[in-house]
């Protein structure tokens, strides 16, 4: 029988401090676009957009430097400042507004969303794994192939 990984308090506190951070810094970046909404349906849209792009490549650098090494450090990276600084439920409901009001932009911005940040994401992978040498030292578990 498998046994359950144990709970490890620091992992949590990385993870909450992180993300405190990555929401803050996503923020700040769209204070300025948060103005522009009101002249334009698409500027928040794209905002967040190029916010969850960014942080694709970033999430995608992290999972192939560190792989399965250094919890703490994929903790407060990963899950905790990327995580908090890219946001998937802001672009699914602005989808959804964009989409109401002109149908194909939204798709259009909906698609193109998903494929920038697979790119991106693969990206950020590909270009740690390669100083690192490449496939053989892929960090175990990481799921990455080169």
């Amino acid at each position: 029988m498998p046994t359950r990984p144990a709970f490890r308090p620091a992992i949590l506190g990385a993870v909450v401090l992180g993300g405190m951070l990555g929401v803050a810094l996503r923020e700040i970046l769209l204070l300025p676009f948060t103005a522009l909404s009101d002249q334009s349906t698409l500027a928040r849209p794209l905002a967040t957009m190029a916010v969850n792009v960014v942080g694709s490549f970033a999430l995608g650098a992290v999972a192939g430097r560190l792989g399965t090494r250094h919890p703490l450090g994929r903790a407060f990276l990963g899950t905790g400042i990327l995580g908090g600084f890219t946001t998937y439920s802001a672009f699914a409901v602005q989808s959804v507004t964009v989409f109401s009001a002109a149908p194909l932009v939204g798709i259009f911005l909906a698609v193109l969303s998903v494929l920038l940040g697979l790119a991106a994401a693969a990206l950020g992978v590909r270009l740690t794994l390669r100083p690192f040498g490449g496939p053989d030292e892929t960090p175990a578990g990481s799921g990455v192939t080169t």
